[in-house]
C-alpha cells in the first residue's frame, strides 16, 4: 500500500491552531520545550531506576521483596519511556539538541533501538495514524484485532478477555523480536526504511549488547539463571502492559476512527488535523497524578496535533484546542476517568472480536 495523501486547505483548521498555539507561547513569554520540573521529574524518574536496579543485582533482597522491586522496575521503564524519552525523540524535551538526544537515548540502554522507534512512531504513526497497513501501532495480528479491515480470526471472539496477556509481551518482543525483524528486512510493516549508515548499524548493535549485559548477563553472573528469569519477566511483563494500555486507550476505543483513503485517488478524506481528531482520545486529563506518571500521553489529542511542543505544556493548550474543536464543531474525543477509558477499549475490542464490521 503507498502512502496516502492529505488534502491541502488553503484555510485549514490546522492553520488556525498553529495561529492561536503560537499566540499563546508568545503572550506567556514561554518556550514550547521542557522545563524545569519536567527536568526534576526525569532526575527522580532515572535515579529510582539506578537504585532500583543496583539494590536488585548488587544487594539482591528477600525473593518476595525482590519482585516487588522487579515490578516496581518495570513501572519505571514505563515511565522514563513516557516522560525522558518519548519528548526526547520528538525534540520537545529541551531547546538544546543534545540534551534531547540523551533524553532519547535512553531508550537504547532499556533495550528498545531508538533509531527504528522514530521512524516507526514519529514518521509512520504520528502521520497515518489507525490507516490500515501503515500504522504499524494498530498491527497486532494474529493475537488481537484492532479495525475492521483485519482478518478476523475465531480466537478474537475472546480477545476482550485476554489482551492484557497479550499486551503484557510488549517489551519482550519490541526489544527481542520486532526490532531485529525491522532491522534485517528494513522494513516496519509494509513501509520500507530507508538504508541505515554504518553509524546507525554500529549503535543499533552497540546498545543491543548493552542492553543484554545490563539486562541478562550481570544478574544472571550475580544472582543466578532462575532468580533472573523470575524477576526479569517480572519486570518485562509490567513494562509491556503499562507501555501498551497507555497508548491503546489513546487510538483504540469506541469513539476513535480508522479511515481509508479513497482506493482510486488514494487521497483521505480529512485535513490531516482533522484526521487526528478522529482517530485520537484524551483520558484522565484532570488527574494530575496520572499525568505526571504517564508524561501528558493521556492528553494524547495535544500530542498529536503538536508532537513538538513539550508534553509539560498540554493542560494549557488544550483549553485552546477544546474551544477551537467547539467553535468548528468538530469532535474531541475525551474519556473523563481512566477507568471510562479501558471499559470503552474493551468494548470497542469486544466489538472487533466480532466477525462484522462496527
Amino acid at each position: 500500500m503507498s502512502s496516502p495523501k492529505f488534502p491541502k486547505i488553503p484555510v485549514s483548521f490546522h492553520g488556525e491552531l498553529k495561529k492561536r498555539i503560537s499566540e499563546y507561547f508568545k503572550q506567556k513569554g514561554k518556550a514550547t520545550t521542557g522545563n524545569f520540573k519536567l527536568y526534576f521529574k526525569a532526575i527522580l524518574l532515572i535515579s529510582a531506576f539506578l537504585f532500583v536496579y543496583t539494590h536488585l543485582v548488587f544487594f539482591t533482597p528477600s525473593p518476595l521483596w525482590a519482585i516487588l522491586e522487579c515490578v516496581l522496575l518495570g513501572c519505571l521503564i514505563a515511565a522514563i519511556g513516557f516522560n525522558v524519552m518519548h519528548d526526547g525523540a520528538h525534540g520537545s524535551f529541551s531547546r538544546y539538541k543534545w540534551v534531547n538526544s540523551a533524553a532519547s537515548n535512553f531508550a537504547n540502554f532499556l533495550g528498545a533501538s531508538q533509531h527504528m522507534w522514530k521512524t516507526k512512531h514519529n514518521v509512520i504513526h504520528h502521520t497515518y495514524t489507525n490507516i490500515h497497513g501503515i500504522d504499524d501501532d494498530i498491527e497486532a495480528r494474529p493475537l488481537l484485532r484492532l479495525c475492521d479491515e483485519q482478518k478476523h480470526y475465531k480466537i478474537h471472539q475472546y480477545q476482550h478477555f485476554y489482551f492484557w496477556a497479550a499486551y503484557s509481551l510488549l517489551y519482550i518482543w519490541w526489544v527481542f523480536v520486532s526490532d531485529y525483524k525491522k532491522y534485517f528486512t528494513l522494513r516496519i510493516g509494509e513501509t520500507p526504511l530507508r538504508k541505515m549508515t554504518l553509524k546507525e548499524h554500529f549503535f543499533f548493535w552497540f546498545y543491543k549488547l548493552a542492553h543484554v549485559f545490563l539486562f541478562v548477563a550481570i544478574p544472571i553472573y550475580t544472582i543466578g539463571f532462575v532468580p533472573w528469569v523470575i524477576g526479569f519477566f517480572s519486570m518485562a511483563l509490567v513494562a509491556g502492559f503499562v507501555l501498551s494500555i497507555v497508548f491503546q486507550l489513546a487510538h483504540t476505543v469506541e469513539h476513535t476512527h480508522f479511515p481509508m483513503p479513497n482506493d482510486a485517488t488514494g487521497k483521505m478524506e480529512d485535513e490531516w488535523a482533522i484526521h487526528q481528531l478522529k482517530t485520537t482520545a484524551n483520558f484522565a486529563t484532570r488527574n494530575k497524578l496520572v499525568s505526571w506518571l504517564v508524561g501528558g500521553l493521556n492528553f494524547q489529542v495535544e500530542h498529536h496535533l503538536f508532537p513538538k511542543i513539550s508534553h509539560v505544556h498540554y493542560p494549557a493548550i488544550s483549553k485552546i484546542i477544546k474551544k477551537a474543536c467547539q467553535e468548528y464543531g468538530i469532535q474531541y474525543i475525551e474519556y473523563r476517568r481512566v477507568r471510562y477509558a479501558v471499559a470503552s477499549h474493551v468494548s470497542f475490542l469486544r466489538q472487533m472480536g466480532k466477525n462484522e464490521s462496527r
